[in-house]
């Protein structure tokens, strides 16, 4: 097995000083046209989204005892954290993997109150039964639905553990935070749901982290993390597609065929780290770029049925594909083409997550669609990060609509003297190829267009180009990031 040197540790999401607490603010939008995707890129909130991303991906990374001659049960898992319990593969040096345990309860009472929340707010789908009129855009009733979460969330968030965080700054922070948990479930205005939505979630986890909220659960090896994608980012994933399925919620600025997914993107990334390659507990490893755990399933068992539905529980990214399954029908290859490309994926989970790392910055932050409903506050400010570089020109930001009288290449500011233009540091630490230029490379995809892959153009079967045979489907499909080496 291929080593991988050492490396300075990961930065983690920083805490905010209790003794000098930021102006909290109710958040507002700021990007309102195609170049303020670009000021975007530079901001304290862009990089503190990729830290605290990166942050949690690790944690679900497998581990290997530390010191070879200590046997397996000298990986300790987390305290009190029965539902992230680690179990452990058979090799030769075993690896402890962290599944879902749909259903088993935590001991650590953050973890509790986030599930708590999430269990009422899926609750009020009760009090707003879907119209049964015929719909062919979203289901009204998800209006009534958000109406009482928004009623509803005050009281949520004053109760117990979260008001007692919350209530820093004389309340103040509940109304920034609260922004962000409300924008989480979807738009009431379109119907919608996507990965802008998702975001907001982070965003709101990402405030509570700052605020020390998680104080209670064990900063040792990741395992507060583990509690927190596991026990409260999967839940949330839940509570969401049932939402979807229930008010047959519109993916929100829907990619087509260039989507990873209609709705989702995080339990790729999650999920996708379960399964990679171990690396040592207690150790500054960074994450591995290919192999896989041994006992993990392939990455090709996405099309296959029976396997997806024996994996979805235990792991993120076979949960996402389940769901694919549930509200789709067809090939795999023809609703999910880049999902499918990836399956075809040789070198592993480890590269799959390295590339979902990449694919996640290219078309989730670095599009304006998605973007562009995200709001700035104190936590996750809009102020540009001292260390920020100029990001590169990707062709997401080559087209996007623009105001009046603007250019789309507005010169972005200029950092602050004697402060060189480094990558971001979340972006150094996923230990990526260099880009041809400074900074993290946003996008290596072509511009969106008609393709050999598209539906109207697909050769019909038994073709001297069907695409029955993988070689094709995969030529085809391409991922913008498939072709990295």
């Amino acid at each position: 097995m291929a080593s991988v040197a050492a490396a300075a540790p990961i930065p983690t999401l920083q805490l905010v000083d209790t003794s000098s607490l930021p102006s909290f603010t109710k958040p507002v939008k700021r990007i309102h046209e195609g170049p303020d995707v670009k000021r975007f890129l530079t901001s304290l909130a862009y990089r503190d989204i990729g830290l605290f991303i990166l942050q949690l991906n690790r944690a679900l990374c497998p581990r290997l005892p530390s010191d070879p001659a200590l046997p397996p049960s000298s990986t300790s898992p987390s305290s009190g954290a029965a539902a992230t319990t680690p179990i452990t593969t058979a090799s030769s040096r075993k690896a402890t993997v962290y599944p879902l345990k749909p259903g088993s309860p935590t001991s650590v009472p953050s973890i509790q109150v986030l599930q708590k929340l999430l269990s009422e707010i899926e609750a009020l789908v009760e009090q707003a039964p879907p119209d049964p009129g015929p719909r062919r855009f979203g289901n009204v009733s998800f209006r009534a639905w958000y109406a009482l979460a928004e009623d509803k969330l005050d009281g949520l968030l004053r109760a117990g553990l979260l008001g007692e965080t919350l209530d820093l700054g004389g309340g103040a922070a509940r109304d920034e935070v609260g922004s962000y948990l409300l924008g989480a479930f979807g738009s009431a205005q379109r119907l919608d749901y996507g990965t802008g939505h998702e975001l907001s979630f982070v965003a709101f986890v990402g405030c509570l982290w700052k605020l020390g909220f998680f104080k209670d659960g064990s900063d040792m090896d990741g395992s507060i993390e583990r509690e927190i994608v596991l026990n409260v980012f999967e839940p949330y994933l839940r509570v969401v597609r049932k939402l979807i399925l229930t008010y047959n919620l519109e993916p929100a600025g829907s990619h087509g065929v260039w989507g990873l997914d209609d709705h989702s993107f995080i339990a790729y990334i999650f999920g996708s780290a379960q399964l990679t390659r171990p690396i040592h507990a207690s150790s500054t490893d960074p994450m591995p770029l290919e192999g896989s755990v041994p006992g993990a399933p392939r990455p090709s068992d996405v099309t296959n049925r029976a396997v997806v539905n024996a994996q979805r529980q235990s792991n993120m990214y076979f949960s996402a594909i389940g769901f694919i399954y549930d509200v789709k029908t067809g090939p795999f290859w023809e609703h999910s083409p880049v999902l499918f490309d990836i399956s075809g994926i040789r070198d592993g989970w480890g590269k799959i997550n390295k590339g979902m790392i990449k694919m996640f910055n290219a078309e989730v932050l670095s599009k304006f669609p998605v973007v562009q409903h995200f709001p700035f506050g104190s936590l996750f400010s809009w102020d540009v990060d001292p260390h920020a570089s100029t990001p590169l020109q990707s062709v997401h930001m080559a087209n996007q609509p623009i105001a009046a009288g603007t250019s789309a290449h507005a010169p972005m500011p200029a950092p602050p003297p004697g402060v060189g233009g480094t990558a971001a540091p979340w972006a150094q630490a996923t230990r990526m190829p260099p880009p041809s230029g400074p900074g993290i490379p946003y996008t290596t995809a072509n511009p969106p267009g008609p393709r050999s892959g598209t539906l109207g153009t697909r050769p019909p079967p038994g073709s001297t180009t069907d695409l029955g045979s993988t070689t094709a489907q995969i030529t085809v499909t391409k991922a913008p990031w498939a072709r990295d080496t």
